[in-house]
């Protein structure tokens, strides 16, 4: 499944994850979010919303969907491994 058939992955969100390396749906979900992310800021700006967007991506969802508790949960782990 092409990356872009997704919830919140656009094309432009697309060339970036090809970019990177991650060419189709499977790949996003066995990489996941959080490293998704990192390889991302290595190669350009990435932020707490792009984050959600993977996320959700991966669970099928808009990432306005994630929970509150969740999306705080990804920040704190994404957060720890920028340090």
């Amino acid at each position: 499944m092409r990356l872009s058939e997704l919830p919140n992955i656009g094309k432009t969100l697309e060339k970036e994850l090809n970019d990177i390396g991650i060419q189709t749906a499977e790949e996003l979900k066995e990489i996941g979010s959080i490293d998704a992310i990192i390889r991302l800021s290595i190669h350009g700006d990435t932020c707490y919303n792009k984050l959600y967007a993977l996320e959700g991506a991966i669970k099928d969802v808009r990432w306005h969907q994630l929970p509150k508790e969740y999306r705080q949960e990804l920040k704190g782990k994404y957060d720890q491994l920028k340090k």
